[in-house]
């Protein structure tokens, strides 16, 4: 019989608070720049690369594969009872993925060390993202974010026993995977480099893809450089020294300023442009329940 359940549950684990700092920062349209570093992080590992490399479609359909993946974020914060389904879902999708690693290692993507690993990262690159498109996090706020990505977890069907419980547990787990288990893997330079084939994307309305479609070979360079500068400058910088990734004083400045831009613009948005459509409703929604 297949363990896996098919409904909700009424032990189902909540997702986070409406309210809390998850609430808020993944529904932020500021939460796109940071992605990046966030799956570059995942794909690091050794065994976490494997299986993207063997199993994943990023390369044939990356922009399907990116908006796959951003539902799925947004499931598991503003989902509700979706969102232990779509946890669900995500562990029989990966069931299949296993393989060997460059290294000659067996991996199969369930494995809890690979499993928790992948979920593991969101926290460090939301904090570190966090010091430039927004205001740091004080030491509760911190503590809380944790808190709540423990909670994601718990949706994903990682268990408490996996991942370390507290953020004092958590910085030398962290480390222990940096020293050991992260290089720069194919995936890693695949998803950095500025000269790799991209297709113009092909979601949205008929005219804008019409339109990107026409520019897109003078806007796919551009693209490709900010995507590498956001992606390893929002990277926290003990990830990045792990990984072998450059970064020069002069990039530190330019993210900055970059940083200040975001900060000042981003909260001056009516919300329909400031939060994503899963955000936007669920936010309408709870206001709604609290009249």
């Amino acid at each position: 019989m297949d363990t896996e359940r098919s409904a909700p549950d009424r032990t189902d684990p909540a997702p986070p608070p409406p309210g809390g700092v998850l609430w808020t920062l993944t529904g932020d349209i500021r939460s796109l720049l940071s992605l990046p570093a966030a799956l570059t992080l995942q794909v690091a590992h050794r065994a976490v690369g494997a299986g993207v490399d063997d199993h994943s479609v990023f390369r044939t359909d990356p922009w399907g594969r990116g908006e796959r993946s951003l539902a799925s974020l947004q499931l598991w914060v503003y989902g509700g009872q979706a969102a232990a389904e779509e946890g669900r879902r995500l562990r029989k999708l990966h069931r299949t993925v296993l393989g060997t690693d460059a290294h000659g290692r067996k991996y199969h993507a369930l494995t809890p060390a690979y499993y928790a690993w992948v979920h593991a990262t969101g926290y460090p690159v939301y904090r570190h993202a966090q010091r430039y498109l927004g205001r740091p996090f004080t030491p509760a706020q911190e503590r809380q974010l944790y808190a709540e990505w423990l909670r994601v977890g718990r949706i994903l069907g990682i268990h408490d026993r996996d991942m370390p419980q507290t953020i004092e547990e958590f910085w030398p787990y962290y480390r222990k995977v940096l020293a050991t288990e992260i290089e720069e893997t194919v995936v890693v330079r695949e998803l950095i480099a500025v000269d790799q084939p991209l297709p113009a994307p092909d979601r949205g309305p008929r005219w804008l893809r019409t339109l990107l479609r026409l520019t897109w070979p003078v806007l796919r360079p551009g693209l490709a450089r900010f995507r590498r500068f956001v992606t390893i400058g929002l990277m926290p910088p003990d990830a990045r020294r792990a990984i072998g990734l450059p970064w020069t004083e002069a990039q530190e400045r330019r993210l900055r300023r970059l940083g200040l831009v975001v900060r000042l613009v981003v909260p001056l948005l009516p919300e329909r442009l400031r939060f994503l459509p899963a955000a936007r409703r669920a936010r309408q929604a709870h206001r709604a329940a609290r009249r």
